[in-house]
């Protein structure tokens, strides 16, 4: 995963705190111990401070995950740190929604924020 992909822009309000909420359907990424696929929803929700990221490059930096082997909890917390990084906002959070594979579904969920 490449976060040097991940390319963002001058939020227009920064003096203004708003919510904005992204969510990718359609996400998958592979088992690492079975190398079977895992499908999943991918919800970024954050308030951004000085730039906001931009979708097109928010999409291939999901795509980078398509053939990795990585745990669902490693895939959340990934994001989270990359997209944090990159934008330094306000606060965020990173929610992962699994498909069931074997009848059982997983959620992981991970927040960030600048006030300590």
């Amino acid at each position: 995963m490449k976060k040097e992909i991940l390319e963002r822009f001058d939020n227009t309000y920064p003096n203004r705190d708003y919510t904005i909420e992204i969510v990718n359907p359609e996400f998958t990424s592979v088992c690492p111990i079975t190398g079977l696929p895992d499908f999943g929803s991918i919800t970024v929700r954050y308030v951004p401070d000085k730039s906001c990221v931009e979708l097109k490059s928010l999409k291939y930096y999901f795509f980078e995950f398509r053939n990795a082997g990585i745990f669902y909890e490693n895939i959340t917390n990934r994001i989270l740190d990359d997209l944090v990084e990159v934008l330094q906002p306000r606060s965020m959070t990173v929610i992962t929604e699994w498909k069931a594979r074997g009848g059982i579904t997983e959620t992981v969920s991970v927040n960030y924020s600048a006030i300590a």
